[in-house]
């Protein structure tokens, strides 16, 4: 037993809850993140950046984690308002906002005691997100407001020659593509992925961007849907190279917005919108003051795992282990 005190003396934990949202996993840090002071969640977001990346590394990359985990680091809220603040992050870095990561967050929180059933706030990187947690494992999260930017911007992409998508905000820039190179179907999720991969490189080399030169760093493939539930299906590539297993809840939302844009769904009108591999959203939307739209995105989350990781200081690992440069 003296042995295995030393043992714990010598290691620093980290308390996490893992969920997954329709398929797609979040990891919530609890506690023995890293100290990232007081103020907006953005400065927060910046200092994490600039002073912690080794902590997001460790908690997110193999042997702790996997390509298609998101983190999400629990902390107190500038708004007071809010229930809690966070930040999110994956294997390439950081996220402004993430979906399926705030339905998971909500049902995480609500496990533990936290929120009960009801309207709550949390803050984000790129402002505050109503959540209504309707039952223990089902969430309703209003979104930041979304807006197409662009409509059929064409991009040269070697393989497949002129590329068409709309350049969409739903917190986080998508490159949303009508046309899939590939049936939307699970044997082609490899091919789906190198396409997405190729289609970034060329928006990057071509200099298509979002406002203000901002990187676009998801691609969004659409097709029929295979379930007479749904309305479409998708194919989400994110940042880090991982493909999204639920149907992506910032990805749903720039998709509403560039529905709303053409006039094809009226506000408060249901969109359900499937995954690729078969899960669901259901999304709708309301107009702002300033023509934007605000997207409700519902879906359910279910909690898989408490877990202490562990960062021994001899281990070569301990802050993960980097495949790429996007890691």
């Amino acid at each position: 037993m003296a042995g295995s005190g030393q043992l714990n003396e010598a290691c620093s934990g980290i308390r996490v809850v893992d969920s997954h949202t329709e398929g797609e996993p979040t990891r919530v840090v609890l506690s023995g993140g890293p100290d990232l002071g007081p103020g907006p969640l953005a400065e927060r977001l910046r200092r994490f950046r600039a002073t912690a990346d080794d902590f997001r590394r460790a908690v997110i990359l193999e042997p702790r984690g996997s390509e298609a985990l998101v983190g999400a680091l629990i902390c107190e809220p500038h708004d007071r308002s809010c229930a809690a603040g966070v930040i999110y992050f994956n294997n390439a870095g950081f996220l402004g906002m993430c979906g399926h990561g705030t339905i998971g967050v909500a049902v995480t929180l609500a496990y533990l005691g936290r929120i009960g059933i009801g309207t709550h706030r949390l803050e984000t990187p790129v402002g505050i997100v109503e959540v209504r947690l309707l039952s223990p494992n089902e969430v309703a999260i209003e979104n930041v407001p979304s807006f197409r930017y662009r409509s059929r911007v064409a991009v040269q992409v070697a393989p497949f020659g002129t590329v068409f998508g709309d350049i969409a905000w739903g917190g986080n820039w998508f490159f949303l593509v009508e046309e899939s190179p590939f049936p939307l179907t699970a044997d082609n999720i490899r091919a789906l992925n190198d396409a997405a991969h190729q289609i970034r490189i060329a928006l990057r080399q071509q200099r298509i961007t979002g406002i203000d030169d901002a990187e676009i760093d998801h691609v969004e493939f659409f097709g029929p849907a295979q379930s007479a539930a749904a309305n479409s299906r998708n194919f989400v590539y994110c940042p880090g190279g991982a493909f999204d297993r639920s149907p992506c809840g910032t990805g749903t939302s720039a998709k509403l917005a560039c529905l709303a844009a053409d006039g094809k769904l009226e506000p408060g009108a249901s969109w359900v919108q499937e995954s690729i591999i078969g899960s669901r959203f259901s999304a709708s939307y309301r107009h702002d003051e300033n023509g934007r739209i605000i997207p409700t995105v519902s879906g359910r989350a279910y909690v898989c795992a408490e877990a202490n990781l562990i960062q021994q200081p001899d281990d070569p690992f301990r802050n993960g282990i980097a495949f790429g440069s996007g890691s």
